[in-house]
């Protein structure tokens, strides 16, 4: 599959009349260290490669990220990078680049029904899918609660997708039961120790796990644990392999985690943005459609990331320091330092 890049002659300061490509990012937010992370490495790959980048954050509202990408548009940016709040909402977004000839890539989260250039994400299907298979794998029958991510945001039912296709033949057998489920707005952690509450609340008997889609959903979960005096005693899975995701699954109270290479990531969506800015064609190695037409598609690898496991991922990368992931533990509980 073939991504085509603009032809540099649209919007007002675009590559032809200037000596270096400025790219367009509109974050939907920044309040999670992981998107601070994927903003830091983007812009430092773009600029390694000759490009300027402009920067716009939208505090998980739709209406301000329209504005960001309608003032992004106006500045002559060659190529519009959106981390869509609302992957449907952000339709128009891609609507109003294509009538500026600023081709767009959806970065992380799909963006639905629109003429979309390219998207870049990991396997969000796949991420569900080792979350359900780690928790089958640890506990093949017993009572679970489902945190799913944000409405809004497409890689939520992505990941619900992977879980069911790993949980179903055990809840039909029975041999998994969920007992409390419930979407967690906007991702917020708040949210996560709502829904793990409201479980906790209804089901006072207790239950053995809680399938959190994301690691600030899990983060708030592993609160109302924590209050409870269970945290470390129920299950709890989680991804991104946040930092402080990492401290609680060496810690005890978080499972695992699914690390997501953010470096590969950003610097790969750096590297074609910059390519498609100077109007060169991209090759993508897969499609997604997403309900208009099949998107060319790029998706990185991923890795379930446990205790046993950290050292060899998240550790060994350079993702986390090994200070930073083990330094609260007392010494005789840290692994030989690398």
């Amino acid at each position: 599959v073939i991504a085509r890049g603009g032809d540099g002659k649209a919007g007002a300061g675009r590559v032809g009349s200037r000596h270096r490509p400025l790219i367009g990012l509109s974050l939907d937010t920044l309040k999670e260290a992981r998107w601070q992370a994927d903003r830091d490495l983007f812009v430092a790959r773009c600029n390694a490669l000759g490009a300027d980048v402009k920067v716009t954050e939208a505090n998980s509202d739709d209406t301000r990220q329209m504005s960001d990408v309608h003032a992004l548009i106006t500045s002559g940016v060659d190529v519009l990078v959106i981390v869509p709040h609302n992957g449907t909402a952000m339709a128009a977004a891609v609507r109003a680049a294509k009538q500026a000839n600023i081709p767009v890539i959806a970065y992380d989260r799909l963006i639905r029904d629109s003429e979309l250039d390219l998207y870049i994400s990991f396997d969000n299907v796949r991420v569900g899918e080792l979350q359900a298979q780690y928790l089958v794998d640890k506990l093949p029958k017993g009572r679970i609660v489902r945190i799913y991510g944000s409405k809004t945001d497409n890689n939520a039912f992505q990941f619900k997708q992977g879980q069911d296709n790993v949980l179903k033949p055990y809840i039909d057998r029975g041999d998994i039961q969920v007992i409390h489920e419930d979407w967690a707005e906007d991702w917020k952690p708040e949210n996560g120790k709502r829904i793990a509450q409201a479980a906790l609340t209804a089901h006072p008997a207790g239950f053995d796990a809680i399938l959190a889609s994301n690691d600030g959903t899990a983060g708030g979960a592993i609160q109302a644990l924590s209050e409870e005096r269970i945290a470390g005693k129920v299950l709890v899975t989680g991804q991104d392999a946040e930092l402080v995701a990492c401290q609680r699954i060496v810690a005890g109270t978080q499972a695992m985690t699914v690390y997501k290479p953010l470096k590969m990531l950003a610097n790969r969506a750096a590297e074609v943005a910059v390519r498609m800015a100077n109007g060169q064609p991209v090759i993508a190695n897969a499609s997604v459609n997403n309900g208009m037409i099949d998107v060319p598609t790029i998706a990185e690898q991923i890795t379930a990331t446990t205790k046993d496991n950290m050292m060899e991922t998240v550790i060994k990368d350079g993702f986390h320091s090994y200070e930073d992931v083990y330094g609260a533990l007392p010494p005789d509980q840290r692994p030989p330092k690398p």
